[in-house]
């Protein structure tokens, strides 16, 4: 283990051994509702590493320059030691009355990465150089009057079902580095993790829907056989040739069924553990809504739609989301 590990190690417990300490910092673990304003009741500082050993210089110069009775040299240690103690006012007025005031959560499924955008609100004063860490992740981020404030995180969505991002830190070390000045925010959110999409899942079971079998092309359009790529198209139906002449992902679109209603119906996956049926379903409603195919979604204790659209495949993949098993 290298040196710099050591010391962000020791720090972490420094910080933790704080807390335990001292009831004013535990108190900031309890679920918050939103807006959550960082005010001077809950902002702490400490000075860094780098600060306790410019003070440690700074006790030698002065020493030096009383010893020797140098008036130059006790001049400059005033100045640096003068400006050293502004700088934790200027840290202190970078994390004051910055605001969280909203978080929402971009739709993704379990294995990907889960992007929440948060909505910070500052006054007429500009805060540059805040970070925020969350779950170990560090973001840096500056805070502009009259902007929308919002500060984009990616976290692991390992598994489905409901997530809390829990309790994170907003700091900032500006000016100078000398001062570390936090806060902790605790606010009362959970983002919905859809099911993980099978990789090699088979066609849409066509064959079993009962309904009159019409094929017809996309009217309006000459070339019905390209359109553009959706991230649940599958990679055996892009169109590599022409996708290249046109510097964007074209998908082959074949014609389509229409008139025909398909039942996904977890019962019928035999052969298949449970999450296995969930991921094989998910990836069947992505495609039936890229095929344009109306569907049904038939699980234990409820059946969805018929039906198509944005809304249908969001309602299909939450109810398997959330299906006994999912995260808490």
């Amino acid at each position: 283990m290298n040196t710099p590990n050591i010391i962000t190690i020791r720090w972490s417990h420094l910080l933790q051994f704080a807390e335990r300490r001292l009831p004013a910092l535990t108190r900031l673990k309890q679920v918050e509702s939103l807006p959550i304003l960082l005010q001077r009741h809950r902002i702490y500082v400490l000075p860094t590493r780098f600060g306790l050993v410019f003070s440690a210089v700074l006790l030698v110069m002065l020493l030096g320059a009383l010893n020797y009775n140098n008036n130059p040299a006790l001049l400059l240690t005033c100045l640096l030691g003068a400006a050293s103690y502004q700088s934790v006012f200027q840290a202190f007025r970078a994390v004051d009355q910055v605001e969280l005031r909203a978080l929402r959560a971009e739709p993704c499924n379990a294995g990907d990465a889960l992007c929440i955008n948060l909505y910070f609100h500052v006054d007429t004063r500009p805060r540059r150089s805040l970070r925020m860490s969350v779950e170990g992740i560090e973001t840096v981020f500056d805070l502009m009057p009259g902007n929308d404030g919002r500060v984009r995180i990616e976290l692991a969505a390992l598994q489905r079902g409901w997530r809390r991002i829990g309790r994170f830190r907003v700091w900032s070390e500006y000016p100078f580095g000398l001062f570390h000045v936090w806060s902790w925010l605790n606010p009362e959110f959970v983002a919905l993790i859809y099911p993980r999409l099978e990789t090699n899942a088979p066609p849409l079971p066509l064959n079993g829907a009962n309904a009159q079998q019409q094929t017809t092309r996309r009217a309006g359009d000459e070339l019905a056989m390209l359109r553009d790529y959706h991230p649940t198209d599958p990679l055996r139906s892009i169109a590599w040739k022409a996708s290249a002449r046109h510097d964007t992902l074209l998908v082959k679109q074949f014609e389509q069924l229409r008139g025909r209603e398909l039942v996904l119906d977890f019962s019928a996956l035999h052969g298949l553990d449970r999450e296995a049926r969930i991921a094989r379903l998910a990836r069947w409603a992505c495609l039936a809504e890229t095929g344009q195919v109306r569907y049904s979604l038939r699980l234990p204790e409820r059946q969805l739609g018929p039906g198509l659209g944005p809304d249908h495949r969001n309602a299909c993949l939450r109810e398997l989301a959330l299906l006994p098993g999912a995260a808490p």
